[in-house]
């Protein structure tokens, strides 16, 4: 179970240095230390966070009367102490992950429990409103086969393959699902679902998860590259997500790798996504065969060493470590971690990713930078939604920053 966890939500957020935020982040310390080694007394939480026991006694009472926590008299070296215990109070939080061609809802605890899970196909092209009640009818599935009410839920973070006005809340030109576009994800999804709902792009989504679920809650500047249909990136750095000024950041795949190649869907020549997409794979892998070709096909395909997948996959990972290699020499991250429907290649396809990397990269920059597949696989983006929710309920370990 993680330490820490980090995330950026859209709301209004309290001033760095106030009061109020020094609060919330001694709150969360508490938390963490809570979530990673099951209950203490205040005196071990004191130890733990490094505040005062004075500090952590008020944050317990402040906690107890709110029901994020419960306390229980107990004994610690003889003495009398109080046993301060996370409660999850039967609520969960929905991680909806929305791509192409698929849909996956998660339904987590507080303590970072997955509770429920599943994930159905979509028809490509699909409307807004086929991807919202698809959503709604999984999520009642879930809630039902969980015994779960609906009333429990705090909400739901929704992951979107394509770019996100985080002003408001609607999906721009240039995502991967063009039916959407103007589309306002807030007012659509929420009035269908009617629970609180924060939406993001699936990719700053996946990076939220690397450090909330995976095995990288200690980084503090990561980048997460999904290859998929498109290809995006979230960005951790200094510990929060990045979203620069309107919510754009991460469009990796819509870097020009060739300046003569292909059109893009985003209307420039050349670019990553059309060198090494999954939809490109497909499209190569598919000509003059009679076997129809998907993603799972390509991955069989590697690993039992076809010549021209293996052939394919090497140069697209070349150019995707290139494009790589661009966004390391500005933002100097620790790690960079793959994901998507690809995580099963392993170091097939992370073997030309390094060798594009380094090729490009400023040496020491190329030599520092871990590059790894997610250990979370097709799960990132959903957990990463549910996440969001636990953080903006107060009920996780975030450390939030502003984007």
């Amino acid at each position: 179970m993680p330490s820490t966890a980090r995330t950026s939500v859209s709301v209004p957020l309290p001033k760095p240095g106030s009061q109020s935020a020094l609060r919330e982040r001694n709150q969360q310390r508490v938390i963490a230390a809570l979530m990673s080694g099951g209950p203490r007394t205040q005196a071990e939480l004191a130890r733990a966070t490094g505040l005062s026991t004075a500090t952590v006694s008020n944050i317990v009472k402040s906690m107890s009367t709110t029901g994020i926590v419960s306390t229980a008299p107990t004994t610690s070296s003889g003495r009398r102490a109080l046993s301060v215990i996370l409660n999850d109070n039967g609520q969960v939080a929905a991680g909806i992950d929305i791509g192409r061609r698929h849909l996956r809802v998660v339904l987590a605890s507080p303590n970072y429990r997955v509770l429920q899970e599943a994930s159905v196909p979509l028809p490509l092209g699909h409307s807004a409103q086929d991807g919202l009640g698809a959503a709604s009818d999984l999520l009642d599935t879930l809630l039902e086969n969980g015994g779960i009410s609906r009333a429990a839920l705090l909400g739901a973070g929704i992951g979107i393959p394509g770019p996100i006005d985080r002003r408001s809340g609607t999906v721009v030109q240039g995502a991967i699902l063009p039916e959407w576009v103007g589309i306002n994800i807030h007012e659509t999804f929420g009035e269908r679902l009617g629970i609180p709902v924060f939406i993001d792009n699936d990719a700053n989504l996946g990076a939220l998860a690397q450090v909330t679920w995976g095995p990288h809650s200690a980084v503090d500047n990561l980048m997460f590259i999904k290859v998929g249909s498109g290809i995006g990136s979230g960005l951790v750095l200094n510990g929060a997500l990045f979203y620069g000024h309107v919510g754009i950041t991460g469009e990796l795949g819509h870097t020009t790798i060739n300046e003569h190649g292909l059109i893009c869907r985003c209307g420039n020549r050349g670019c990553l996504e059309t060198v090494a997409s999954t939809s490109t794979m497909i499209e190569l892998l598919g000509r003059g065969g009679s076997d129809s070709v998907d993603t799972r096909r390509i991955i069989d395909r590697a690993l039992t060493g076809d010549t021209a997948t293996l052939r394919v996959i090497d140069d697209a990972g070349v150019a995707i470590g290139r494009a790589l290699a661009h966004m390391a020499n500005l933002v100097n991250p620790e790690t960079i971690v793959v994901g998507g429907p690809l995580t099963d290649l392993g170091e097939i396809l992370l073997g030309p990713i390094r060798r594009g990397l380094a090729r490009h990269a400023v040496p020491i920059i190329g030599e520092t930078t871990t590059v790894c597949m997610s250990s979370l696989g097709d799960r990132a983006e959903a957990l990463g939604g549910a996440a969001v929710v636990l953080a903006q309920s107060g009920l996780s370990p975030a450390l939030i920053g502003s984007s």
